[in-house]
């Protein structure tokens, strides 16, 4: 079990577990098949956007798909405390060779979800890291063993890693926070993702009030 409460575990009746659920059909409608790795971004620096990436992989897992999600934030990471996992060795550890290419994934307590820690913070800029060929190659190690791949990645107007990253997955997710993003951030975080080439799949909306509905979480 998350050491940070998931709603899709915790409360999968709730109106926001169905709507991660939507999100999920969605994606899958919308795809086709033929998206396997999906980078959520948001505009700012935003906890809860991490929160939602694991919900989205944790509901994404209920399906009966192996999921692994990665965290990609190699500057402030949060997923391995969501989880409450190690992060002695995970994404950088593989893109600086310190580790074949071996799954280092760890089980995270949700039946078919894994986490790829961020691995320790290392001098490298980890924009570099994720430029190298060697973050193609492990992109598509990951895909060879999981059936869906969620990117947790870093601020996009704060560093370019964000959008380094959107230009090698098959799709993006932008998580824009009710009340909080500012709507000039959000157009150059789109902006950003548009110069990258980045397949943006859409946008969700984060803390929508309950009277909104469904609609209103993405």
């Amino acid at each position: 079990m998350p050491k940070i409460e998931l709603v899709a575990i915790t409360k999968p009746r709730s109106l926001v577990a169905e709507a991660y659920r939507t999100l999920r059909t969605n994606i899958e409608f919308a795809s086709k098949g033929r998206i396997k790795t999906i980078e959520v971004a948001s505009p700012e620096p935003d906890r809860e956007k991490s929160i939602a990436v694991a919900n989205l992989a944790a509901v994404t897992a209920q399906s009966g798909k192996k999921v692994i999600l990665v965290d990609a934030d190699m500057r402030k990471p949060f997923q391995h405390e969501i989880f409450g996992l190690e992060n002695t060795k995970g994404l950088s550890t593989l893109l600086q060779g310190k580790s074949g290419l071996e799954p280092i994934w760890q089980e995270s307590g949700v039946e078919n979800l894994y986490v790829l820690t961020s691995g320790p913070i290392t001098d490298t800029n980890p924009a570099d890291l994720i430029d190298s060929p060697r973050m193609d190659e492990v992109i598509e190690f990951l895909k060879k063993n999981a059936e869906m791949v969620f990117f947790d990645a870093p601020p996009v107007i704060a560093v370019a890693d964000a959008s380094l990253l959107a230009a090698k997955v098959d799709g993006v997710l932008i998580a824009i926070r009710a009340g909080k993003t500012k709507r000039e951030h959000a157009q150059q975080a789109k902006s950003f993702l548009e110069k990258a080439e980045a397949n943006i799949l859409g946008a969700f909306l984060l803390d929508a009030q309950g009277s909104v509905g469904l609609q209103g979480y993405y």
